[in-house]
Order: structure tokens, then C-alpha cells, then sequence
């Protein structure tokens, strides 16, 4: 049986979570049932989705430009949401930040993401940049609050 929380419980974790360093970030949920949010890597921004299944944070090959990225030949080949063994790239140590929170160092696999945002266009939805997957997730220890349509990653202090 899960606990029943009350309106002031579910504040006091915000309150907790931000008070033990954590950093709180918005999402919109999409009609497919994906939640996105604004995010800037090397100081440009983009809109991602937030992908629990995803093993690595990927940005679309076709971003490299928009977001200034120093990419490499990689041996990765990736897989998902109905496509696989595609060839990728990598780009290293970015910054990636959200309103007030900087990652540096952050690394983002590169590959084809138009299968993704093919699928996004069938819900109507606007195209997207990049997955933020469990490796960052992971990296600042997520916490995710569907309930409040948020979710907060750890600051390293």
C-alpha cells in the first residue's frame, strides 16, 4: 500500500529537496504522453525531452551547429523508439544548464533523431533537440514528481 500525502506533505519535499541542494525543473507533459523541457547547452537553447529509458542524453546530428558542439567518430551504435544500429558520433565536455543550474563536462551521443520528431509531428507536437536520458539522470540523482509535472537534479556543492 503507497502512502496518501497531503498538499503540505508534497510542499515540505519541494522544500526538503531544495534544501538539500536539489534544483527543481518544470516539465510540460505532451500528447504523447513524453515530458519536455527548455534547456541550453554551450549557451543556446533547445527543448528536450526527459527519457527514463533512454541510457544516454543524445542531441539530434543535425544540432551540431546550432549548439556549437565539437564532435567526434564514435563506436556507439544506437538503438530506439523503432529504430536501430545507427551510426552516431559523440561531443564532450559541454555546458549544459537550465534557467540558474550549470553541468559542465556534460557528454551528448549524436544521431539521427528524425524517427523521434516524426512521431512527435503525428501527436502535433513541435520537433525537439535532444533526449536527456539516465546517464544524467543518474550523474545529478534525479528525482522526478510526476505529479507536479517536475523534477530536480542534485547540485554538486
Amino acid at each position: 500500500m503507497f502512502p496518501i500525502f497531503t498538499k503540505k506533505q508534497l510542499t515540505t519535499l519541494r522544500i526538503f529537496l531544495e534544501d538539500t541542494g536539489f534544483y527543481r525543473i518544470p516539465l510540460t507533459k505532451l500528447a504523447t504522453g513524453h515530458y519536455k523541457f527548455t534547456a541550453k547547452i554551450n549557451n543556446c537553447k533547445g527543448s528536450f525531452i526527459l527519457d527514463t529509458g533512454a541510457s544516454t542524453s543524445c542531441i539530434g546530428i543535425d544540432r551540431i551547429e546550432q549548439f556549437s558542439l565539437l564532435n567526434e567518430d564514435s563506436e556507439i551504435k544506437a538503438a530506439g523508439a523503432g529504430a536501430i544500429n545507427m551510426e552516431t558520433q559523440i561531443a564532450r565536455n559541454n555546458m549544459f544548464s537550465v534557467k540558474k543550474l550549470s553541468l559542465t563536462e556534460t557528454d551528448f551521443i549524436l544521431f539521427d533523431l528524425s524517427h523521434v520528431n516524426e512521431a512527435l509531428a503525428q501527436a502535433s507536437e513541435k520537433a525537439i533537440d535532444g533526449i536527456i536520458g539516465a546517464d544524467l539522470l543518474k550523474r545529478y540523482r534525479a528525482v522526478i514528481d510526476y505529479g507536479r509535472n517536475c523534477f530536480y537534479l542534485k547540485i554538486n556543492r
